[in-house]
């Protein structure tokens, strides 16, 4: 699967945004879809993830209450509403598709690009 990964931006810490991660193939309902992000000088870590057998969701206890992950199979794609942004959110986000809801890189199989969140103080 191809993905495609978008939304990212500049916000003042507090403010919102919603990524997208746009997903090719007519299997996506099947796939477990991840977020995760890598600040400058940090190791890529695990955001939020959802299942897709289930729908369930699953978050980093870092945004948990802050972020919702969702999915919308008509449309192929993956969403993170980002709320109450903090400076440490700054990071690259990057979409990841597989067959199970994974915590580690080596769980996802597919990656997209990549897309840049700067929160401001």
């Amino acid at each position: 699967v191809q993905l495609q990964a978008s939304g990212g931006g500049l916000v003042q810490a507090g403010g919102s945004l919603r990524l997208s991660c746009a997903a090719s193939g007519r299997t996506f309902r099947r796939y477990a879809m991840g977020w995760f992000r890598q600040a400058p000088g940090k190791e890529r870590e695990f955001v939020a993830a959802i299942s897709g057998a289930t729908g369930g969701a699953y978050y980093a206890d870092s945004v948990k209450g802050r972020f919702t992950i969702s999915r919308d199979n008509a449309e192929n794609t993956v969403y993170l509403q980002m709320n109450s942004l903090r400076p440490e959110d700054t990071a690259i986000y990057y979409c990841a598709a597989d067959d199970l809801v994974g915590y580690a890189e080596i769980d996802y199989g597919s990656w997209g690009q990549g897309t840049l969140v700067t929160v401001s103080s």
